[in-house]
C-alpha cells in the first residue's frame, strides 16, 4: 500500500507573517530560510518529498523539521544553543606560533592565515585578529645592515648634531645618489582608467639602459636640486656638484656653506 502524504501543517496563530517574513529577509542565516520555507510549504500541504526537491534537502530533514515546528513552534526552527563553555584561543599562544619557522615540508617562507589556522585547528580569522592584536605581519620583511666603522656612533652624532643644530648663516645639504635604475618604456601607451575599469598597461616593454640619479636636499627649506646622468663616474657627480654650486650661488654669497655627502664612493668623488 502507498504511503499516503502527509497532511498539511497547521500553523499556530501569528507564524505565518513571521515566516514569510523570514523568508523575504536579507539578514536571517540561509538554515532559517531554508526551514522557514519548509514549514510554508508544508502548510500548503505540498508532501515532504516535493518540498525536500524544491528546498534541496532529504526528505528525512524535511520530516525533522516539520515536527519541530509542531512540538515547539518558531522557537524550534531556530539553532540549538552549543553545550558547554566556548572555546577560548590566547592570542599570545597565537603569536609564538606565528614566530616559528613552516616547516620545509610546506615549501613557504612565512606562515599564511589559513596555513597557520590548519595547523593549530583554528579559524583563519582567529589568527587574523591575533595578528591585527599584535601588529604582527609575516608576509612583509626589510632588510637591515650592520655597519663594522668603529667610528659610526661618532660620526652619527655628528649629523645628526649638524641636522638639528646647524651653523648660523649656514646651508646644509644632505647629498645622496641612487645608481642602476633601469630606464624602462611601455611597449604601447598606458591606457587611462575609465568608468567601470582601472587603468591598464602592456605586459612588456623596452629597456633603454640605466641611469644614476643624484639629489641634493637642503635641509632647512625642503628644496631639492636633482639630476639624471647616463654614467655614474666621477665626471658626472663633479657636474652636479656644480649645479648645486649655481642653485645656491645667490644665497651663499650672503652666507657660508655646509654641504653633507650620503654614501660617497671612495676614489675621485671625493
Amino acid at each position: 500500500m502507498a504511503n499516503r502524504p502527509a497532511p498539511a501543517l497547521v500553523l499556530r496563530e501569528g507564524d505565518l507573517e513571521k515566516l514569510e517574513s523570514w523568508v523575504r529577509s536579507r539578514t536571517v542565516t540561509s538554515g532559517l530560510d531554508k526551514r522557514a520555507r519548509m514549514v510554508l510549504l508544508a502548510a500548503e500541504g505540498i508532501g515532504n518529498s516535493k518540498i525536500a526537491d524544491r528546498v534541496g534537502a532529504s526528505r528525512t530533514t524535511v520530516i525533522e523539521w516539520r515536527d519541530r515546528y509542531d512540538e515547539r513552534g518558531l522557537a524550534g526552527l531556530k539553532d540549538l544553543e552549543c553545550s558547554g563553555r566556548p572555546r577560548e584561543f590566547d592570542h599570545r599562544q597565537i603569536v609564538t606560533e606565528t614566530l616559528k619557522l613552516p616547516p620545509k615540508k610546506l615549501g613557504v617562507t612565512h606562515w599564511s592565515s589559513q596555513l597557520l589556522a590548519d595547523r593549530i585547528k583554528v579559524s583563519a580569522s582567529t589568527i587574523q585578529r591575533a595578528w591585527r592584536g599584535y601588529g604582527i605581519k609575516p608576509w612583509k620583511a626589510e632588510s637591515f645592515r650592520f655597519s663594522t666603522d668603529p667610528e659610526l656612533v661618532g660620526k652619527v652624532t655628528d649629523i645628526c648634531g649638524l641636522y638639528l643644530a646647524p651653523p648660523e648663516n649656514a646651508i646644509v645639504l644632505c647629498v645622496d645618489e641612487k645608481s642602476q635604475i633601469q630606464a624602462l618604456d611601455r611597449t604601447v601607451p598606458i591606457l587611462p582608467m575609465q568608468e567601470g575599469r582601472v587603468g591598464r598597461r602592456s605586459h612588456d616593454y623596452y629597456r633603454h639602459g640605466t641611469s644614476t640619479l643624484f639629489a641634493a636636499l637642503d635641509i632647512a627649506t625642503g628644496q631639492v636640486t636633482a639630476a639624471l646622468k647616463p654614467r655614474h663616474c666621477h665626471q658626472e657627480f663633479v657636474a652636479f656638484l656644480r649645479q648645486i654650486e649655481r642653485a645656491h650661488r645667490p644665497r651663499r654669497r650672503r652666507r657660508g656653506g655646509c654641504v653633507r655627502f650620503n654614501n660617497v664612493p671612495e676614489g675621485d668623488h671625493r
